[in-house]
């Protein structure tokens, strides 16, 4: 009699159990359902040795801030690269929004201001984000507008969201194959 009752009783709990298990299972392919939906941008710093740690730092900095897009330093088919130099305009992205183009890190400006927060302002405009000079140091794509000594080389709150937006269903194909724009960045006259 016991042992039809334990036979009961491990029937009933099986029955019970069986929905908490789906559940787990169809959330877990939820979840592999939109780790799926992520974008992976390879780039390449070989064209700028000098600033391979700015750039690495910028683009971990987006990659703990967005979910729907990924950086990965990869030198061979890269669709974003990094270069170096001298340009009186200063640093510039050359893209089309949508992962792919040129990053360019002008050697004056980096002597002035935080080598990350170039790195990370300039690939906020290959992930699709446009300037905003006027905003707050908060604000990475306020860019040079707080003036050098502001340091942070993080997205805010509201160029998250906007980029997830962007890269919500994988690569961002919103007016794919456009010419590419170079951005350069207004900065202001630096007196001593």
């Amino acid at each position: 009699m016991s042992r039809k009752f334990l036979l009961s009783g491990a029937i009933a709990l099986a029955v019970a159990a069986a929905p908490l298990v789906a559940g787990t299972a169809t959330a877990a392919t939820a979840a592999a359902g939109q780790a799926a939906a992520v974008t992976t941008v390879y780039y390449s710093t070989s064209g700028a040795p000098t600033f391979r740690a700015a750039i690495n730092a910028g683009a971990a900095n987006w990659n703990r801030s967005v979910t729907n897009v990924n950086l990965v330093e990869h030198s061979s088919g890269a669709s974003l690269r990094y270069v170096e130099g001298n340009d009186p305009r200063g640093s510039y992205a050359q893209s089309d929004g949508h992962g792919t183009g040129t990053v360019f890190i002008d050697y004056a400006q980096a002597e002035k201001y935080d080598n990350t927060r170039i790195a990370a302002h300039e690939t906020g405009h290959v992930l699709g984000l446009p300037d905003h000079y006027s905003g707050p140091c908060s604000e990475l794509m306020s860019g040079g507008g707080p003036g050098p000594s502001c340091t942070n080389a993080n997205p805010n709150a509201q160029e998250r969201s906007r980029v997830n937006s962007l890269w919500a269903n994988g690569f961002r194909t919103l007016g794919a194959g456009g010419p590419q724009q170079r951005i350069y960045e207004t900065l202001p006259v630096l007196t001593h």
